[in-house]
């Protein structure tokens, strides 16, 4: 019997897929809307200390093979989401969810940690090392010297399973210097790829750009990055070590697409562009879709072939 069922950090899912934090997942009324759809867990939106408003508007924009967005991390800050998931694991003690923070320096960053090392939180971590969207912040994930120190802070005294939300990298020798410093900790999980940062997108007829923030720069998502997604998925599978999972993320509109992550050596599987213009029935299709492939493949778990890409 074919199941979807998937294991990451020593924790067990029913379902492989689940949301990205950034999209539909800002929330109480999207979370517990996650939480009762098929997805196999939830991850939140990801968290600064306090309350933030966000980039100016118009700020995102649908496009024919994905979405371009400078969103700039709004949020409802880091106790409204700690709050809902110790709620959560109270009410739905069964299911293991995502907490996501996103501090704009390393002490925002540590703070947050501290605070859920000193609370009874039970999920997982995911610190976002990624985000394109902050005017004058720039990506963490690009410079692997900050990499190393925010990783030898957290790991200073951050004890509960902890991953890391990863920028796309574009050239071989990038794999190799990052998972050289991401195999030196005991990271439960890296999360890949986060958008393709600062893209541009152009109406032709008014010879505008299509978002207001940072002069029109956006992060892109959707259909569009599907190839770097999987490169990144691979390289990443190919060079860290076996303890450390991998959550693939960035093009995900069929379960085919699903397929492919895991297929490249993707555990779990986020889904965040296309989530937003379906909302979490899509699960619900995902689902039946990748059952559909596997049972004409004749795998009867992901196990079967997760990370087994064959190459020329």
């Amino acid at each position: 019997m074919t199941t979807l069922k998937t294991a990451l950090a020593g924790y067990e899912f029913d379902n492989c897929m689940m949301n990205a934090a950034g999209i539909r997942c800002a929330t109480v009324t999207d979370l517990a809307g996650l939480r009762d759809s098929r997805a196999g867990s939830l991850v939140t939106k990801s968290a600064t200390p306090q309350p933030r408003d966000g980039n100016p508007e118009p700020r995102m924009r649908g496009l024919q093979y994905g979405c371009i967005n400078s969103m700039g991390l709004p949020n409802h800050g880091f106790d409204y989401y700690l709050n809902f998931l110790l709620a959560e694991q109270k009410s739905h003690p069964q299911q293991t969810n995502f907490m996501s923070i996103a501090g704009t320096t390393l002490e925002d960053d540590l703070n947050m940690l501290k605070q859920i090392q000193e609370s009874e939180f039970a999920g997982l971590t995911e610190l976002n090392l990624s985000c394109p969207n902050v005017p004058g912040k720039p990506q963490v994930g690009y410079d692997f010297d900050a990499v190393e120190r925010y990783l030898t802070a957290a790991f200073a005294f951050f004890k509960k399973p902890l991953g890391v939300k990863l920028p796309p990298y574009f050239d071989l020798m990038h794999f190799d210097q990052v998972t050289a410093i991401l195999n030196q900790y005991p990271l439960a999980f890296v999360n890949s790829i986060n958008s393709v940062g600062n893209g541009l997108m152009i109406d032709p007829e008014s010879e505008t750009v299509l978002i207001k923030p940072k002069g029109g720069f956006g992060g892109i998502g959707g259909a569009y990055i599907k190839p770097t997604a999987l490169a990144n998925v691979r390289a990443l599978a190919q060079r860290l070590n076996p303890e450390i999972a991998i959550i693939g993320t960035g093009g995900v509109q069929s379960g085919m697409d699903i397929f492919e992550h895991i297929l490249c050596g993707a555990s779990m599987v986020q889904v965040g562009t296309q989530l937003g213009f379906e909302g979490s029935k899509i699960f619900n299709r995902l689902s039946q879709e990748l059952t559909r492939i596997m049972a004409a493949k004749g795998y009867d778990s992901i196990a079967d072939f997760r990370g087994k890409l064959k190459t020329l």
